[in-house]
């Protein structure tokens, strides 16, 4: 590249970025993924508004040939790559059976019911996708049906923890079920590129590619998430924080994702089984995650999804017609697989729906698959557009949805579960585990329940996913079978216990939060609420400085108390 060249693409990479973080910004602060910022930036920079308006200061700063095109791409695929890596460390295999039936049944129906039916609607009618006469059906089906039933697992966090209800036991479920939705969702894709690879040459080719992928997929899920788990330790104790981590992460991903280039499946595949395998490890703390999302989140992620809207013309190939049947196509089964799942399950119908809208959202996963099939060639550039409206709009309604739905439930509130003889000022335990079980020991004394099935549920609560949410707080919890109401008990550490919280930080204040099983609605409540009062800083000081039990429940109803105008 020429001088020219490198300042060129300097210029039109920070002019794609900050557009791409402004926008992105504003989208979260109307309660929106970033990703739709993100993709809007492409636009107005892309041929849709920019090349309309000024197609030659588009052309300039944007050439579709030479080098600086090839710069941009070569960077957009970095960024994917390491995006995929990060959306691979969020789906910690573990949760899925640490959680238990109920969420692989959730994930099983969430995955099955959509594709099943989306392939025998896109087989049957082909047509209505907007289907090219030369592109292979079946190849055509599954694609369209993979991008229908696959679920984006980072937006589905992060409506859940805008809802406080992350670590809820509905938030659990959802989360285990996207990571089942997920994998199999790459995998089924994985194999579709597979025999779009091999379309052209001989069948065995075909059959050794989807060999190499499966046998790729099994080896690291198992074999190599057992190594990998062996060698972190290591790389914790001899390299710096979290220089290191961060490095080994990102090499392992390069490496896996030129090896599944190499056998002729994309690059993102490789890198998102090597995220999946390193963030099973038991030894990766939840703060190096959020150090890992944010370096890609806030610097790759926005470049790659901005870059989309320089590829294509939106309004030239917008589709009302097709827009409207694949959005329709993937609300509605969607809506049915994660519902019929909780339902199954035995969740409540409430929180079955709850569910249901919280898997309709397809997010950025959706976007990567169709612009890959683009690529491929297995799709045109209207059904592009149309998936990605989709992909966007079933993000945007996913949370309202499942607010509205649990919303109008107000039965009960922290403080008509709190009693002075669960305050415990000063606990005693210095470890998680010994908490949990000197505060079940007073909850059992006090309320005559069983101490060791108590301490057994909660532990396996705890294990599945740690309850600590930062800022100095960690919420315990179950559902209790046979309990007549919401038991709430607090206890205060000063010295603070390790609950693996995302910021890093000790736990001083651990809310035990037991509610009946017949009122699942009750804990969503309390623990959205407990989230939402300790969301700033000063009343953990507050707390802190409480001496009894009255003071403490006076601090909590003043914060409760509503604002006066």
């Amino acid at each position: 590249m020429t001088p020219d060249n490198i300042t060129l693409m300097l210029l039109s990479l920070g002019i794609l970025l900050g557009a791409a973080r402004t926008l992105g910004e504003l989208a979260q602060r109307f309660h929106q993924p970033a990703v739709v910022g993100e993709l809007l930036a492409g636009v107005l920079l892309g041929p849709t508004v920019l090349g309309t308006i000024a197609p030659a200061l588009n052309l300039f700063l944007f050439p579709p040939n030479g080098p600086n095109a090839i710069a941009l791409d070569a960077i957009s695929n970095l960024a994917i790559v390491l995006f995929l890596m990060v959306a691979g460390i969020e789906v910690d295999l573990s949760t899925i059976w640490k959680q238990g039936r109920l969420g692989l049944k959730v994930g099983i129906t969430s995955v099955v019911i959509p594709f099943g039916l989306t392939f025998l609607t896109a087989w049957i009618f082909p047509q209505i996708f907007g289907k090219q006469i030369e592109v292979n059906q079946l190849v055509f089906a599954l694609f369209i049906a993979t991008a229908i039933s696959i679920s984006a697992l980072p937006i589905i966090a992060k409506t859940l923890m805008d809802m406080d209800l992350y670590r809820s036991e509905l938030g659990m479920v959802v989360v285990s079920a996207a990571i089942f939705n997920d994998i199999v969702g790459w995998i089924v894709f994985a194999v579709v590129l597979g025999l779009m690879g091999g379309a052209s040459t001989e069948g065995n080719h075909i059959v050794l590619t989807i060999f190499l992928t499966l046998g790729f997929a099994g080896t690291m899920l198992t074999l190599g998430r057992w190594l990998i788990d062996k060698v972190l330790p290591f790389v914790q104790a001899y390299t710096r924080w979290p220089g290191g981590e961060l490095s080994f992460a990102l090499v392992l991903a390069l490496l896996g994702a030129s090896f599944t280039e190499w056998i002729g499946i994309h690059a993102i595949f490789g890198a998102f089984l090597v995220g999946a395998a390193i963030g099973d490890s038991s030894h990766l703390r939840e703060h190096t995650r959020v150090i890992i999302d944010k370096f890609v989140s806030f610097i790759f992620a926005p470049l790659f999804f901005a870059s989309i809207g320089l590829k294509i013309n939106f309004m030239t190939h917008f589709d009302f017609s097709l827009v409207l049947t694949v959005l329709m196509v993937a609300c509605i089964f969607k809506l049915i697989g994660g519902t019929f799942g909780a339902r199954w399950g035995k969740m409540s119908a409430r929180e079955s729906l709850a569910v249901g809208f919280a898997m309709v959202s397809v997010g950025a996963m959706g976007i990567i698959i169709g612009l890959l099939a683009l690529e491929y060639r297995i799709i045109n550039q209207r059904l592009f557009v149309a998936l990605v409206v989709m992909a966007i709009v079933t993000s945007m309604i996913s949370g309202p949805a499942m607010r509205l739905i649990l919303s109008p439930v107000k039965s009960w509130q922290l403080k008509d579960a709190l009693f002075s003889k669960l305050f415990i000022r000063e606990l005693k335990a210095l470890s998680r585990r010994d908490v949990i079980n000197e505060m079940v020991q007073i909850v059992c004394r006090e309320f005559s329940l069983d101490n060791n099935e108590l301490e057994r549920i909660v532990w396996e609560r705890e294990k599945a996913m740690s309850t600590g949410i930062g800022k100095g707080v960690a919420l315990p919890h179950a559902r209790v079978e046979g309990l007549a109401y919401p038991l709430v008990a607090v206890g205060i550490s000063d010295t603070g216990i390790d609950f693996d919280a995302p910021d890093g930080k000790p736990a001083n204040i651990i809310f035990l939060v037991l509610t009946p099983d017949s009122a699942p609605e009750s804990q969503l409540n309390i623990v959205s609420e407990i989230a939402r009062l300790f969301r700033n800083q000063p009343i953990l000081q507050s707390t802190l400085k409480t001496r009894t039990f009255t003071d403490f429940l006076a601090l909590i109803k003043s914060q409760s108390m509503p604002k006066q105008t």
